[in-house]
């Protein structure tokens, strides 16, 4: 579904813009430019702006739907990743958390949005440079013990006007521009 052109139509379409006008600025024809934003506008990811009369035809002007995409596993479909299916300690799982976060968090912000409601997270983004893979190590059972102290801590089954958070922490090496 989103080949090169039609990742450079969605850029182009960060403005309103037509067939023509985009096809003009990315030196493609104008037919071919159409039937990519027919497409496009099918899965919703540009929005009709207006049609206006031009040269005996409808011009139909178009924006993009959004400035940025997140794109769900889940059009993986069965082939997506899935935490419970991997090793706890492989990256697999760490990228499989992520695509549920992004997944969960994403529909409680649309549910949310639509009771006139925010939503309220927590997020902690931290850097920890190690001088050996034994201190790394100390760290992450220092770390895990923590955590489970503090989910002993604080988690009440009991309390019928609780609710659950899911908490998840990963640690991975930072690319090497941090470095």
């Amino acid at each position: 579904m989103l080949g090169k052109l039609r990742l450079r139509v969605l850029e182009a379409l960060i403005v309103p813009g037509s067939a023509t006008t985009v096809a003009a600025q990315l030196g493609e024809s104008r037919q071919k430019i159409n039937y990519h934003l027919r497409a496009l506008e099918s899965v919703g990811l540009v929005n009709l702006v207006e049609e206006r009369p031009r040269r005996g035809v409808t011009e139909r002007v178009v924006v993009a739907s959004a400035r940025s995409y997140v794109v769900s596993t889940e059009v993986l479909g069965p082939v997506a990743t899935r935490p419970q299916d991997v090793d706890q300690l492989s990256s697999q799982y760490l990228i499989a958390l992520g695509a549920r976060t992004i997944r969960e968090v994403s529909e409680l912000v649309e549910s949310a949005a639509q009771a006139g409601k925010s939503l309220a997270t927590l997020s902690i983004d931290t850097e920890i440079r190690f001088p050996s893979a034994a201190a790394r190590a100390e760290f992450a059972k220092e770390f895990a013990d923590f955590v489970a102290s503090m989910a002993a801590k604080y988690h009440d089954e009991t309390t019928p006007a609780g609710r659950s958070h899911r908490v998840v922490i990963t640690a991975y090496p930072a690319p090497k521009e941090n470095n």
